[in-house]
């Protein structure tokens, strides 16, 4: 078989397959590749020396068999049997469902993980979305340090596992969606400045060195980044990607790298057939990022909005410090605003970064599908100091209030794993880095951290003890049993509304009417015929909502409808979801 690799400044490349070292030969087509042939199949392990230097691992490679370190392993992508006919899922009336295959189940495997799949087919979630997969040190960890950008992660079963959990995943009606991440590579096997400029010093990023979008050598750099999100989709028949933190990729170039990926991922789903779609992570509030490419947007087709979450969690906790300060000033009216408007902050003024944020979002032209809300995430809680879920800060009944909100909003709702039956253990951050020097530099990083905002050293779990993986894992014996098994049902219910009620999956946030009372604690809106009202305070809520006739589609407590004073009443911290005629 033929091997090729990007070297440009190289003067002699080798190739070691199987033992055997072999010379190769510039390509006279592409300026900087070196290719050579050498017997392989499936299995077989090799890597490239460049200049007499060590041999290093693929940097497309498909397998690393013994982690970053060690050497790649031809994959045969034919190999694999799909069970599954798959006509795919499109993003528009999407339920997405966060998942961490590390410590969904005990096991932290995919093929553990898919075993558990029917919980989500019976939840009524249309996609999973698998947060990164790419090979990292160590057995356990986020994944948001991972290098090796074509391959999965060894100990969760590596690629034949990948794709059985696909077509696990298809053959219950679930589309799967990958986490990736492009803006930095993990600090320990990264061995792509080997091979070339794939990164930059015109620009710095948090992690360093930015990837190379723009300077010279960037061409390849976008093709090899290009490369790998295609091969996802099509080689594991995965139906989308999420793009990590994208406002963290510098690139100054007329043609940015996100509208080429669109563009790219938009003609492999003509070609395909399949409906594939992007999600950004981004901190911008740029409706550019999701507008059309012939209105001269990127094209992306959907975006995480962290601004709904932080009026949601202010409204639900009473929390104020950081970022969630502005959110903070009036928590009700910021839930509105982001349910009107998409972002809260759209030119306005955050104290947090000491300038204006954002712009506005035109809801006539851009569809709510395309911003996904929510109440948890796994940065949302992983970040916080002891991974403490919301189910941890407030009540069952404000749980449901915030189910009801995310479950019937205009966005694309998503859920982290375990948040439906408000799930006891914490999800904290944690590592196992198999450099002692960086081990060491993220423990007294992380307590650093938070002792900067009070906290005491004890009190921060060391990301390098197994324990706090073990800690973070779901304990799938709590969906069956009280107080869990009721707020389940709850989410069944809700999701199960969100599919048979057109109304809640109308992409027109200008179509929304709201009314709340900051000092009473409610909230209210209509979307069509459905209305819904949550009520955070413990006491009794009276709620203005019309003499029309009304029936209950689903709540939190018993409740009757309004009368003829219109008035519904709604006990505390509990919701209701009505249709009226």
């Amino acid at each position: 078989m033929q091997f090729e690799v990007w070297a440009p400044q190289a003067e002699r490349v080798t190739l070691e397959c199987d033992g055997v070292t072999r010379a190769l030969e510039r390509d006279p087509e592409r300026v900087g590749w070196w290719v050579g042939e050498a017997d392989a199949t499936d299995g077989s392990r090799y890597g490239f020396a460049a200049d007499d230097g060590p041999v290093r691992p693929d940097p497309r490679s498909r397998r690393q068999p013994d982690g970053p370190d060690g050497l790649s392993a031809v994959v045969d992508q034919g190999r694999y049997a799909w069970r599954a006919e798959w006509s795919g899922r499109p993003l528009a009336g999407a339920v997405l469902y966060e998942l961490h295959v590390g410590t969904y189940t005990s096991e932290g495997t995919l093929d553990a993980a898919a075993e558990r799949l029917g919980h989500l087919a019976e939840l009524g979630v249309t996609h999973v979305e698998l947060m990164p997969l790419c090979p990292f040190p160590g057995r356990h960890g986020w994944g948001y340090e991972g290098v090796s950008l074509w391959a999965v992660h060894e100990p969760y079963g590596g690629p034949e596992a990948l794709k059985r959990f696909v077509d696990r995943a298809h053959e219950l009606g679930l589309g799967v969606v990958l986490d990736v991440v492009h803006n930095h590579l993990g600090p320990s096997g990264n061995y792509l400045p080997y091979f070339g400029p794939y990164f930059t010093d015109t620009h710095q990023t948090p992690w360093g060195s930015a990837v190379n979008l723009d300077a010279p050598g960037s061409d390849e750099v976008r093709a090899f980044l290009l490369g790998s999100a295609l091969a996802w989709l099509r080689d594991y028949r995965l139906d989308g990607l999420r793009l990590d933190a994208v406002h963290a990729l510098v690139d100054t170039r007329a043609y940015p790298f996100l509208e080429e990926l669109t563009e790219s991922v938009d003609a492999l789903a003509d070609e395909t057939g399949r409906p594939l779609f992007l999600i950004a992570e981004s901190d911008l509030n740029d409706p550019r990022l999701i507008a059309p490419r012939e209105e001269h947007g990127l094209g992306l087709h959907a975006q995480w909005n962290d601004d709904f979450h932080h009026a949601l969690h202010t409204a639900l906790t009473g929390e104020s410090q950081g970022y969630y300060a502005d959110f903070a000033r009036s928590p009700l009216a910021s839930v509105v605003k982001t349910l009107t408007g998409g972002y809260f902050h759209d030119g306005t003024y955050s104290s947090f970064r000491g300038r204006r944020h954002g712009r506005p979002l035109d809801r006539t032209r851009v569809g709510a599908h395309r911003l996904l809300g929510y109440s948890q995430t796994h940065d949302q809680i992983g970040n916080r100091a002891q991974g403490d879920r919301l189910s941890h800060l407030v009540s069952p009944g404000l749980l449901a209030c915030a189910a009801a909100l995310v479950l019937t909003a205009p966005f694309t709702p998503m859920l982290f794993m375990g948040e439906e039956w408000g799930a006891s253990t914490p999800w904290q951050f944690f590592t196992d880095h198999t450099d002692p020097e960086l081990a060491e530099a993220v423990r007294r990083g992380r307590r650093r951290e938070f002792a900067a905002h009070g906290w005491a050293e004890e009190d921060v779990p060391d990301p390098q003890d197994p324990a706090t993986r073990d800690r973070s894992c779901l304990d799938w014996s709590e969906p069956e049993r009280a107080p869990h098994a009721r707020l389940l049902a709850w989410y069944r219910s809700l999701i199960a509304l969100r599919h048979s009620h057109p109304d809640l999956t109308d992409p027109d946030l200008g179509d929304l009417r709201v009314a709340h009372d900051e000092q009473a604690r409610w909230l209210a809106f209509r979307r069509g015929d459905v209305r819904v009202a949550v009520n955070l305070s413990p006491k009794p809520a009276a709620i203005p909502l019309g003499s029309r006739p009304a029936r209950v589609l689903a709540a939190w407590e018993p409740v009757e409808v309004p009368g003829q004073d219109g008035l519904l009443h709604l006990p505390g911290e509990s919701c209701v979801v009505l249709e009226q005629e």
